[in-house]
């Protein structure tokens, strides 16, 4: 017998079929093969929303292919991700292939390894239309939002604009935290500490309250001028010394949101960036000694549940490599936040045994970072917590309490191979030394008693992984979706990156205006979690995906027509984002312009003045030809390329990024391209092969 085994990656289909050996043809989707039309709606409205699908023209070719492979086999499998959106893709397989959809058809692979696919093979199951009607609703919705608001934003604001359910939402969070950036009053306020000496070891208490343990604040300079008068001639004395012990736990493998969370942090690689990493190490790489083989379970997941043979087989390692006193006394199990999917695992290795180091040189720089998070975070959530032992002070001078506290780390635990970044650490180690209560301790004379002055800061703009988790706690669209989106909303021009986080741009505020005004109940964020949560029962069989869309729509659909009947005749100037360079003709601060091919600098004085000029970026080094200085330039097809900031004059330009090196045989710059590193100066031939970027540079391209 023949059988067919569709996938949607032509990488896994070549690792799978690696697998599954002679009787098995194994091809690939390469994703969606039908799909709504994009020249229209196609949602029939009138008719339960029924959705008007379409084979995609580009992927004429493969469908035949697979009709044709289908036609031979005596049985296909619909072997898609193990998602909603894979639970789709094999039904609209089924469609065009005529396949039954209550025949046990479809098998998933939570890894690709031997053992995994063997596992899917082995458990066949009919396609899920629960998932499938899940899908489609999001999609249903998605494209009615879009398609109607959309043109609507064209009218009253600009041609182009686009509005989705969940970015319009996304757009308002960053918006939102903008408005309490600018509006934010800073608050002074001012904090004493003292550095004490203890059998020639110094540490810092720091001022805590009055000596009757009410908790104070000082506000001024005078309040912390009296203080100091106050205590600077005192005497310290200690007033009550706390030891204790505290366990910290590790954080759980990760889930789609934490892994992008994490490499956000500390890779600062984006959502998009990660998923694509994640994407390849799930398809398999070619591993010396083990070939093809998927190096992590599915990346697309919201459990937090591990295989026990996993854990079994991770306990082994840890004991062989650490020692039994690393393993927790009893397992240690984390449960996934209400409305996880919990159809497959969490984000682990596929095998223990293949640590960081074996498959570095099978793997990218990139791949080989995630895996090593990946790696590590799950080999450490089931490690013994870190034991610390903890101290705190009081201590008193006068009328005023001060407090110091610490820990020693007494065993490592699971601290030993990984711990969790964080957005805000405040978590301090002082080295409180052994305290006596009723001693006296003196004050150092170099450091003493000294005060400080603060404000308090606003709340910081959103960077990837704060956006991120706040979209997770708030039950906004799903971790999948989080990189496209904020990838699209950025694309769109709504939001720009300032120091890695983002910051909307008047246009980005203007929609957000319009929508808060017209569309509250798009972009509320409770409403738009509600509307997951729906999703979400519509998925696990205890909702009807049509009649949602209808109580979603009538109200939608009203809510449209009264703004389009309130903004009739009305149209919303996006205002100018002014710049510092200024107009050479008037003197007036040039603003920011969009036209056909892109952004440019214009004089806000036009039709009076009408100069323009194009956004240049300096860049490093100099022009080899004349050596003035190089710039950034665009095509009329926004493809970057490097020229010279004296053109016309000079008119070098090249498509090989510039840095900051020199060439070692003329002392020109040198520009880089495909990994070589070369000299463009006439007659100059020099030319190496290009460094691989420390782990820093790589954190900080993002």
């Amino acid at each position: 017998m023949s059988k067919l085994v569709i996938l949607e990656s032509p990488s896994k289909a070549k690792t799978v079929k690696g697998y599954l050996g002679a009787g098995y043809e194994v091809l690939a989707s390469t994703g969606h093969v039908r799909d709504l039309p994009k020249s229209k709606i196609g949602i029939d409205i009138e008719n339960n929303f029924e959705p008007k699908y379409m084979n995609l023209a580009a992927k004429k070719d493969v469908i035949k292919k697979l009709k044709d492979a289908a036609a031979k086999s005596d049985f296909v499998y619909l072997a898609t991700d193990p998602d909603r959106e894979g639970e789709a893709i094999a039904w609209h397989l089924a469609h065009i292939l005529e396949l039954d959809t209550t025949q046990s058809n479809r098998v998933v692979f939570n890894e690709i390894t031997k053992s995994g696919v063997n596992v899917g093979m082995s458990n066949p199951r009919s396609v899920d239309m629960s998932l499938v009607d899940a899908q489609q609703a999001r999609r249903v919705l998605d494209r009615l939002v879009g398609y109607k608001l959309s043109p609507f934003l064209w009218k009253k604001v600009k041609r182009g604009l686009s509005a989705g359910r969940v970015q319009s939402v996304v757009l308002r969070l960053i918006v939102d935290r903008e408005k309490e950036i600018k509006s934010f009053v800073p608050e002074e306020y001012w904090t004493i500490d003292a550095t004490l000496i203890k059998d020639r070891k110094k540490f810092t208490v720091s001022l805590y309250g009055t000596a009757d343990g009410k908790k104070m604040s000082v506000a001024n300079e005078t309040e912390a001028n009296a203080i100091l008068s106050a205590v600077e001639n005192g005497v310290f004395k200690v007033e009550a010394v706390k030891h204790g012990t505290k366990q910290m736990q590790p954080a759980p493998p990760f889930n789609t949101s934490t892994m992008q969370q994490e490499a956000a942090r500390k890779l600062g690689y984006d959502g998009k960036r990660t998923m694509r990493i994640a994407q390849a190490l799930y398809e398999g790489v070619d591993v010396p000694g083990k070939g093809t083989t998927g190096l992590i379970t599915y990346m697309r997941t919201d459990s937090l549940r591990i295989s026990e043979e996993a854990r079994a087989a991770a306990n082994e390692f840890i004991k062989s490599h650490y020692g039994e006193n690393y393993l927790p006394s009893k397992p240690r199990y984390f449960k996934a936040k209400k409305g996880a999917q919990d159809a497959h695992e969490a984000i682990r290795p596929t095998s223990m045994d293949l640590t960081p180091e074996m498959v570095k040189p099978a793997v990218t720089l990139e791949q080989y970072k995630l895996y090593k998070l990946v790696w590590e975070r799950f080999m450490a959530s089931l490690m013994a917590a870190q034991v610390r032992d903890t101290v705190s002070a009081d201590i008193v001078n006068g009328n005023y309490l001060f407090k110091a506290s610490g820990y020693k780390v007494k065993f490592d635990g699971y601290a030993a191979l990984y711990v969790e970044g964080k957005d805000i650490d405040d978590e301090k180690n002082c080295n409180v030394p052994a305290l006596t209560v009723g001693e006296e301790l003196k004050v150092d004379s170099a450091k003493g008693i000294k005060s400080e002055q603060h404000f308090t800061q606003p709340p910081a703009r959103y960077n990837y992984a704060t956006l991120t988790k706040t979209l997770e706690e708030n039950g906004i669209g799903r971790p999948s979706t989080y990189a496209p989106i904020v990838s699209n909303v950025e694309q769109r021009e709504y939001i720009t990156k300032i120091n890695k986080a983002f910051a909307p741009t008047p246009l980005g505020e203007t929609v957000t205006e319009l929508m808060c005004d017209y569309f509250k109940r798009i972009v509320d964020v409770k409403f738009t979690a509600g509307m997951e949560e729906k999703l979400d029962q519509i998925a696990e069989g205890n909702r009807n995906w049509t009649d949602t869309i209808r109580e979603f729509y009538d109200d939608f659909d009203k809510t449209l027509k009264s703004a389009e009947k309130d903004m009739d005749g009305k149209h919303l100037k996006v205002p100018d984002e002014e710049t510092e360079e200024v107009c050479e003709l008037c003197g007036r601060k040039m603003v920011i312009k969009s036209g056909r091919f892109g952004k440019f600098l214009a004089c806000p004085g036009y039709p009076q003045c009408k100069n323009t000029k194009p956004i240049v970026h300096d860049l490093p080094g100099t022009c080899p030809q004349c050596g003035s200085k190089l710039v950034q330039r665009n095509t009329k097809k926004g493809k970057k390329f490097y020229g010279c900031g004296g053109y016309p004059n000079c008119k070098f330009m090249t498509w090989d990024e510039p840095t900051k090196e020199l060439c070692p045989e003329c002392g020109k710059t040198l520009f880089k391209n495909r990994g070589k590193v070369k000299c463009l100066a006439e007659g100059c031939t020099y030319e190496k092969t290009a460094t691989r970027k420390s782990k820093k540079e790589t954190a900080n391209e993002d």
